[in-house]
């Protein structure tokens, strides 16, 4: 039986400086050639942990004025792991400013409980995936929370977001779950996000350097497409903090917590690869007031990864046979433009462009001589990882939906003193057998 009205899932990120990057070349170089070996997690926003007045606070108080039942699930990922006792803890001071929510923070404690779980459902193989610091596996974990309190109806939310709408609730829920007259049942949409200045789309520079990266004219080209009647209308691309899906979707379909950065216009796609379909809501709505975020060197690293490891997962999928086929020219102007063949060569050429003109010239040499090569060969590892991933997630979500172990933990039914845990579980060593 599903609980009385959604489940708003709010992925907070945490890391111990400011979330604005040093702007000095050197800093941007230094940064630039620890993270170009590899993808991992680098989150765009996060808040410092010693921020005074951080953006959930804001988000969690515009909550507050929404009308309806509904519980808020808050899921704590660091780019740190120095700080991830500190960020849970803080978290969990902020949502005691805000009694009239029913919310619930998943932190380390909670991972690791729903470690052991799995452990005993012989699951344990899919914490890999579940414990990377990527935004698609704090999403994946947000929908398992969803399942475990037994919500068949989920909302995502961005923690510098903030709900300024009394009828937010009731135009997220609109149509979700029922039969469309194409055929099937709408089972996923996403809403638009605003910025401070009350638009929907991005300021376009045109910088004569990106001449082969058009990145905001594509996208804002993307966005028109979806402010014209009807109101709902097929997605190709999604955003993150005004999604919502029914579990008849998120049941079937994971997130990618592989790619670097987009993981909610890549729910898109994976719903094509598997035969479902979002939507875009024109008249749902969120205030989206982010900072300033990481340097543009660091900002263009994450999406040539992610741009050249969708552009490779798709290719792979034309292989798998029970994989519905999805081009690039069907998801264009956005992401279509960014995820075709041509990606790599024009990430160096822009590359080699921002290398000869304006600001943090060193950085990019460093990205025209590397990045392409690197984001080539974390494709090429790691394209096949989230489908392996994706064969057990329905049964994962089957066997935690309410389950009995974690019901009463995730619920409340069963309090924990969190002062008093002392100790930890030790790794699990499995013996071969002869």
């Amino acid at each position: 039986m599903s609980a009385k009205g959604p489940l708003i899932i709010v992925p907070t990120f945490w890391g111990k400086q400011q979330s604005r990057r040093n702007n000095e070349g050197s800093q941007n170089k230094r940064d630039f050639r620890v993270m170009s070996a590899d993808a991992q997690a680098l989150y765009e926003h996060p808040s410092s942990i010693d921020e005074e007045h951080p953006p959930l606070e804001r988000l969690l108080e515009s909550l507050t004025h929404l009308p309806g039942s509904f519980g808020v699930a808050l899921i704590v990922n660091t780019n740190d792991k120095s700080v991830e006792v500190r960020a849970d803890e803080r978290v969990r001071d902020i949502t005691r400013q805000f009694p009239s929510l029913n919310t619930f923070v998943f932190g380390p404690t909670e991972m690791g409980s729903l470690t052991r779980r799995l452990e005993q459902l012989e699951l344990l193989s899919a914490m890999s995936a579940l414990s990377m610091h990527s935004y698609g596996a704090t999403r994946n974990l947000g929908l398992l929370v969803a399942a475990i309190k037994g919500y068949d109806k989920v909302i995502f939310l961005d923690d510098d977001c903030v709900v300024d709408d009394p009828g937010f609730l009731e135009k997220a829920l609109f149509g979700l779950g029922d039969s469309i007259h194409t055929g099937g049942h709408l089972l996923g949409k996403t809403g638009l996000a605003m910025n401070a200045k009350g638009r929907y789309l991005t300021e376009e520079d045109g910088r004569a350097t990106d001449r082969f990266w058009h990145w905001d004219q594509s996208r804002n080209r993307g966005i028109s497409e979806l402010l014209t009647p009807p109101r709902l209308t097929p997605a190709k691309l999604a955003f993150g903090g005004c999604l919502a899906l029914h579990g008849g979707l998120f049941a079937r379909v994971s997130f990618d917590p592989w790619i670097t950065r987009g993981e909610d216009t890549d729910y898109v796609i994976n719903t094509r690869l598997f035969g479902s379909q979002m939507f875009v809501d024109d008249q749902w709505t969120v205030l989206h007031l982010s900072g300033e975020g990481v340097s543009q060197p660091l900002r263009f690293r994450q999406d040539v990864f992610g741009y050249i490891y969708e552009h490779r997962k798709l290719e792979f999928a034309k292989s798998q046979v029970d994989l519905a086929q999805v081009t690039a020219e069907q998801l264009s102007p956005y992401p279509g433009d960014f995820i075709d063949g041509s990606v790599g060569m024009r990430a160096r050429i822009t590359a080699l462009l921002r290398a000869i003109q304006g600001p943090e010239r060193g950085v990019y040499w460093q990205a025209a001589l590397h990045v392409v090569g690197d984001a080539t060969r974390y494709a090429c590892a790691h394209c096949s990882d989230y489908f392996s991933f994706q064969r057990m997630w329905p049964t994962m979500v089957e066997r935690l939906w309410n389950d009995v172990a974690l019901h009463p933990l995730f619920s409340g039914e069963r309090t924990v003193d969190r002062s008093a845990l002392t100790g930890s579980f030790k790794a699990i060593e499995v013996e071969d057998t002869p």
